[in-house]
């Protein structure tokens, strides 16, 4: 017995010897430079998580629909401003559109940031139950508040390295008002401001630390059919009228039997934006928003297709179709390879956030609540993504226009409960407080670490670059938003006026 406990105590310590020798070996493969740790120690500091923290929460509080974002927009650029950027704002036709700039020559490193919230998803933080602050108002059910956050929070860490290592290049933030209605990207585009971009990072809030590269998300048209028709009394004398909201309606007949025919990539969905003020008179106006949603190839076909179903529509009821008004229309993402790779590398070194166990309990009971899978906060990276073999569609993003221009990949950074559903009050209740915070540090860290690489290290550069060319020869940039379109700034600007003097009571002081 004897014998046998000294061989395990001996095997054991052979063992912690192999491992002590491996993971020596492996953390001198990992090389720092003194520019990558100079933004990783600043971005440590208690003081400036909590700076960022509470950013992020003021603007979760706002939570400003998209091209309203005033409060929000304001905050982020002038934190920026003050930190040494020069902000431009009102760019491309966008009062909330902004870049902001710091550095002299090439390279130009670009990271992007989104602010916009979404309507009818208030509800308190920190709390794991369906609990509104205010019934039906906006609130930030997809991280959104933390995202430009950590962008700004990424770039003035670079920024202080610039200074203090001297090193040539630009790093820019691309302020970007309303992705949930995958708006302002392709406008952006338009107005050139990402033409001397050499490498973009994006970056997404999740419950994952993770990045991935290929072809993913819909391409989509977001446009609004609006019928004109002829008013009359509804019992007195229908045969005078003309029902513009009829027309919407054998509209939508006619795209709900087109789904039959679509590829199975496809997604479509509408609301009846307008369609009469009281049943007693025939309404002589009504109009119905889609998004048409389908892989880059088949697109344009799809959307041909659905103006003929609206075309059918005003012929049938003997209405006009007096406007298709095209909000935006955007590419499915391409996400570069090399630009992943990078980043994945940085996730692994930045690593996942510690959670405290408060933090794990609130999951826990989030999840329940959910009839998820309760396992608390994630607690390792993920590995990189490779691309689906088979594409099924999805959601869509506007970041996609812009890895047609410049190289990109995502960083996904977590904050977010797992289980937590997207577009929901669970992830507005998580993305607040001290996960939020977190999470959206590590982000910061990962980018911060990935733009220092791709200004330091012009080999990496040409990686993203060369299969960026590459790929772009068989993938030229067409945008599909037409060129008639404009940025549409009264969309939500009524729901705002409603909610904004409901919501200030509530709103956190930065």
């Amino acid at each position: 017995m004897k014998n046998i406990l000294i061989k395990k105590l001996v095997l054991s310590g052979l063992l912690v010897f192999v491992f002590q020798i491996l993971f020596s070996q492996s953390l001198a493969k990992i090389d720092i430079s003194a520019e990558k740790q100079s933004v990783l120690n600043h971005l440590a500091q208690p003081e400036v998580i909590e700076k960022y923290g509470k950013i992020s929460d003021a603007i979760w509080s706002y939570a400003e629909l998209g091209l309203q974002e005033f409060k929000s927009s304001a905050l982020l650029a002038k934190t920026l401003e003050d930190a040494g950027f020069k902000v431009e704002r009102g760019l491309a036709g966008m009062p909330t559109c902004f870049v902001a700039s710091y550095g002299s020559g090439k390279p130009v490193i670009g990271i992007l940031g989104e602010f916009d919230a979404l309507p009818m998803l208030s509800q308190k933080g920190r709390v794991p139950e369906q609990d509104p602050l205010i019934e039906g108002a906006p609130g930030h059910g997809c991280g959104h508040n933390t995202m430009c956050t950590a962008a700004a929070a990424a770039a003035i860490a670079v920024k202080q390295a610039i200074d203090e290592y001297k090193i040539q290049g630009t790093i820019k933030v691309f302020g970007s008002p309303a992705e949930e209605t995958v708006i302002s990207r392709p406008y952006m585009i338009r107005a050139g401001l990402f033409d001397d971009v050499d490498a973009v990072i994006d970056n997404h809030s999740s419950s994952k630390f993770i990045t991935s590269y290929g072809k993913g998300g819909n391409a989509l048209f977001s446009t609004i059919f609006t019928f004109k028709g002829k008013t009359s009394h509804s019992a007195g004398a229908p045969w005078s009228g003309r029902s513009a909201l009829d027309a919407v309606e054998i509209m939508n007949v006619a795209t709900n039997f087109l789904r039959e025919h679509l590829h199975y990539t496809h997604r479509m969905h509408y609301v009846v934006m307008q369609g009469g003020e009281a049943p007693n008179v025939v309404p002589d106006r009504a109009s119905v928003w889609y998004y048409v949603r389908n892989t880059d190839d088949r697109l344009e076909n799809m959307y041909e297709r659905v103006i003929n179903c609206a075309k059918a529509a005003a012929l049938a009821t003997g209405t006009e179709l007096a406007e298709v008004r095209c909000l935006t229309a955007i590419h499915q993402k391409h996400a570069n390879k090399a630009a992943a790779e990078l980043f994945q590398k940085n996730i692994e070194l930045v690593g996942m956030p510690e959670w405290s166990e408060e933090e794990h309990e609130f999951a826990r009971k989030l999840q329940e609540n959910l009839g998820r899978k309760v396992q608390g906060m994630p607690t390792a990276v993920d590995s990189l993504r490779k691309p689906s073999r088979v594409f099924v569609g999805g959601g869509s993003s506007d970041v996609g226009d812009v890895s047609l221009v410049t190289p990109l990949a995502t960083i996904r950074y977590p904050g977010a409960v797992p289980g937590a559903i997207g577009h929901h009050w669970s992830i507005v209740a998580g993305n607040y407080g001290s996960t939020a915070w977190k999470g959206l540090n590590a982000g910061a860290k990962a980018m911060a670490a990935s733009a220092i690489d791709l200004l330091t290290k012009p080999e990496e550069l040409k990686k993203l670059r060369d299969e960026f060319e590459a790929y772009s020869k068989d993938h030229p940039y067409k945008p599909f938003l037409p060129e008639d379109s404009e940025p549409p700034l009264d969309l939500n600007e009524e729901l705002m006026k409603k909610w904004r003097p409901l919501m200030k009571d509530y709103y956190l002081d930065y």
